[in-house]
C-alpha cells in the first residue's frame, strides 16, 4: 500500500489530494504485471480503465493503412487512459503496448467515479490533464502540417527531453531507449530521414547517442535550428 501512495503523490493528477484521500483511493488499483510488446488495449476497446505505470515505458499509437503513428510514450509515473474515466460508453482512440517489462497499476471507472463525486479537487485536476493532454495533440498536427521533416525531428527529440529527460553530465538525457524507426513513427516519416538529421546533429555535436539512448547537449542551438 505505501509504495502506491507515494507514486500517486507525484501523479499530477493525484497530488492535490490529502494524505487521508490518497490512503482511501489506493486500495481501488489493481496492480497488473506486462511483459515487452504486451497489448493493454486496442484502438476501438471499450475504455473503462485508468492505467497508472510504476516501471517501464508504453507507447500509444494508431495504424494508417498498417502503418504505426505513435502518439505518446509514458514511463515509470505517468499515466494513461483518462478519457475512459470521463463517460461511460467511451473506445479507445489508439492502441496502447508495453516496449518493455511493466509494472501498471489498474483503477477501473466505475470505482473512481465513485470517489471522484466526493472529490471537487480531483475532478478539476482531471479536467486540467485532459485539456493539456488536447493542447499537446493540437501541437503535433500542427507541425505534421507545418512544419518540415527535419524540424519535426528536432521539435520531437525537444518534447521528449522536455517528458523524459533527466540531467547528467553531458547533457540533458532522454530516458527512453528509441530506434531510428520508432522516431521516425513519432514524426510521421521514413526511418532514412531520422537517421540523416540525428547524423547531422551528432555531426554538430548537439546530441550524442548511445546504446539507443539520445542526450541533447546544447538544447538552445537545437531549438534555434527548428523553422
Amino acid at each position: 500500500m505505501k509504495t502506491i501512495v507515494s507514486l500517486l503523490q507525484n501523479v499530477p493528477l493525484f497530488q492535490e489530494l490529502s494524505e487521508e484521500d490518497l490512503q482511501a483511493i489506493a486500495p481501488l488499483f489493481i496492480e497488473k504485471k506486462a511483459k515487452k510488446g504486451g497489448i493493454l488495449f486496442l484502438e476501438g476497446d471499450q475504455g473503462e480503465e485508468l492505467f497508472l505505470i510504476k516501471s517501464g515505458v508504453v507507447k500509444i499509437y494508431r495504424l494508417d493503412e498498417a502503418k504505426e503513428i505513435i502518439l505518446a510514450l509514458f514511463r515509470d509515473g505517468d499515466f494513461f487512459g483518462e478519457m475512459s474515466l470521463i463517460g461511460s460508453g467511451h473506445t479507445r482512440s489508439a492502441t496502447a503496448e508495453t516496449m518493455e517489462s511493466c509494472t501498471l497499476y489498474i483503477l477501473k471507472r466505475t470505482l473512481f467515479t465513485q470517489f471522484m463525486e466526493k472529490s471537487p479537487k480531483l475532478c478539476l485536476k482531471l479536467l486540467e490533464t485532459t485539456m493539456g493532454r488536447l493542447r499537446l495533440a493540437n501541437d503535433q498536427i500542427y507541425d505534421l502540417t507545418f512544419l518540415g521533416v527535419r524540424s519535426r525531428i528536432m521539435k520531437t527529440i525537444i518534447r521528449l527531453s522536455e517528458q523524459h529527460g533527466v540531467p547528467t553530465s553531458e547533457g540533458l538525457l532522454i530516458n527512453v531507449k528509441l530506434t531510428h524507426q520508432q522516431l521516425a513513427n513519432m514524426v510521421g516519416t521514413v526511418r532514412e530521414s531520422v537517421t540523416k538529421v540525428l547524423q547531422e546533429l551528432l555531426d554538430d555535436e548537439l546530441i550524442q547517442i548511445d546504446k539507443k539512448l539520445i542526450t541533447l547537449r546544447n538544447v538552445d542551438a537545437i531549438k534555434g535550428e527548428i523553422r
